[in-house]
């Protein structure tokens, strides 16, 4: 019998590339028309200055995707693959992820948007702000787990959770005042566009069908 990898089987190529698509043409829109009304407005309000529980709220939610964090989240997930004998997948899911977080990084250095305007900034921040590096990393991180390493029956609610916990964590960062809503955006479909372009390659190239191998783990 034919096992399934991280992307369900069922869903044709075609409409993987269409989604590919959508999500390139998503991430160019936030980039052309970022900073502009519509952005300001909805920026504006979800700021949570002068309303402490909220802000703390979404500082925890923050806290779950510090892009730091993960990447140290992601080399204790390859090193316990590698205690189960599953090196070449570890290294896989590695480089989806590293890479990845690469890469959000090279465009927030490439495209160089300020932050907004709204004072105080409820967190720290150093860098540029499009697009956001905590709604990418999150959900490359979180979904490429959740794809990769959930039983096949579970895939599809592991992959759903992840994707919300990465969408309240982009968020967060809009309500902390240190991003535009559109560098989240861009960073949520880059994210995805991410992770449906690599997984299943880096899965075929370095080994370790998570479906058939399920219940090593």
């Amino acid at each position: 019998m034919a096992t399934q990898g991280p992307l369900p089987g069922r869903y044709h190529p075609r409409l993987i590339e269409a989604s590919v698509v959508a999500l390139a043409a998503i991430w160019l829109a936030m980039l052309l028309l970022g900073r502009g009304a519509l952005d300001r407005s909805i920026d504006e309000a979800l700021y949570a200055g002068g309303r402490p529980a909220l802000i703390l709220v979404a500082r925890v939610f923050t806290f779950f995707g510090e892009p730091t964090i993960l990447v140290g989240a992601g080399f204790l997930v390859a090193a316990w693959l590698w205690y189960r004998r599953r090196g070449r997948f570890a290294l896989g899911l590695l480089l989806v992820i590293l890479v990845g977080r690469g890469l959000a990084e090279a465009q927030k250095y490439w495209i160089a948007r300020a932050r907004p305007t709204l004072e105080p900034h409820l967190v720290v921040v150093k860098t540029s702000s499009f697009p956001s590096g905590h709604a990418t990393s999150s959900m490359i991180f979180y979904l490429t787990l959740a794809l990769a390493l959930a039983p096949a029956g579970r895939r599809r609610l592991a992959a759903t959770g992840a994707i919300l916990l990465s969408l309240l964590i982009g968020t967060s960062r809009v309500i902390l005042g240190v991003h535009w809503p559109s560098d989240v955006v861009g960073g949520w479909s880059f994210g995805l566009l991410w992770v449906l372009v690599t997984l299943r390659p880096a899965e075929r190239l370095f080994g370790g069908n998570s479906a058939s191998r399920s219940k090593q783990l």
